[in-house]
């Protein structure tokens, strides 16, 4: 089963040229999973070809205006492509409004149904083998961070072992795969234990932007298999960092580390800092957390599945 992420956008505050505003697109096989919507979302899905009438939910972190201004384009968007699936948006109360507001005196010609789900600490949405979680971060206003998390997965099932015991093909060996006992004729019951490996953790996906470092953060983001994190500023500017309630690219990294994370992808990248100037926050990052990534627009990651 395929898990990728696409980062859309990786810029804070306002857009540059090659550098959209902050936005992250999740597949899990076919559906997609959109994570914020700046300014620029719809060129990089466009430049990505990836398939807009796919996506299932969009996940709002909080209402400034370069991390929702690309989401009308992205309703509108939707209407073209005969959509007939509920699009669920998920985030701050405000983006209800934003929502209505929106489609009220732009005039929006929407030909499919939008549920819209306030946000709030816990499972904000769930399918078929995992969930998307949110949790609460701290800015300048309301603001969370939300991990796609995998339920464990069946372990692997050993053809030789079911044959060894006389297990014919067929019907009882879907069985054992589905955890279940058999009988056979002989009269002997067969577990699924005796022919299935132990059962494998799911993989987590975690998006973190726009918020002061503390502690905690690597709690709700602990195991995370692949951590996008702001990394707004450089340790020179941790009191600029504290006072707009964001994060250096080096607490990044700690919250990547003590959350026991496998990969960092930097982003939400102040726009004080051209492409070049980059290479300073992840240089920092690498001092205590070496498996970070310095994430550009438009760069693909695979997340493999446990073995």
């Amino acid at each position: 089963m395929n898990l990728e992420a696409f980062s859309l956008g990786t810029s804070g505050m306002m857009p540059l040229p090659g550098r959209f505003l902050t936005s992250l697109l999740v597949r899990r096989e076919g559906d997609l999973f959109l994570f914020d919507a700046g300014e620029g979302t719809q060129v990089s899905m466009k430049m990505l070809n990836l398939k807009w009438k796919k996506i299932s939910a969009i996940f709002i972190s909080h209402m400034h205006a370069d991390h929702v201004t690309g989401l009308p384009g992205m309703l509108m968007l939707s209407s073209q492509v005969d959509r007939t699936e509920p699009l669920y948006v998920i985030g701050p109360q405000k983006l209800g409004e934003y929502i209505d507001s929106s489609r009220r005196i732009l005039d929006m010609y929407i030909n499919y149904e939008i549920r819209f789900i306030p946000v709030e600490t816990g499972i904000v949405y769930s399918g078929d083998g995992f969930t998307v979680q949110a949790y609460p971060l701290q800015h300048t206003k309301p603001c969370f961070g939300y991990s796609l998390v995998e339920e464990r997965r069946k372990g692997e099932f050993f053809p030789d072992k079911a044959e060894a015991l006389g297990v014919p093909k067929g019907k009882l060996w879907g069985a054992l795969q589905r955890g279940e006992s058999v009988t056979l004729e002989d009269g002997r019951t067969i577990d699924s234990s005796m022919v299935m490996g132990e059962s494998r953790d799911g993989r987590k996906l975690s998006y973190v932007t726009d918020s002061l470092y503390f502690p905690e953060i690597a709690d709700y983001v602990h195991d995370s298999d692949i951590l996008f994190c702001e990394g707004m500023f450089e340790k020179a500017l941790k009191s600029s960092a504290r006072e707009k309630k964001h994060m250096t690219a080096y607490e990044a990294a700690m919250i990547a580390r003590d959350s026991g994370s496998r990969k960092l992808c930097l982003q939400h990248y102040s726009p004080r800092y051209s492409d070049k100037e980059l290479k300073l926050l992840e240089k920092e990052a690498k001092e205590i957390f070496p498996d970070t990534v310095l994430t550009k627009d438009r760069m693909i990651f695979q997340v493999p599945l446990k073995d």
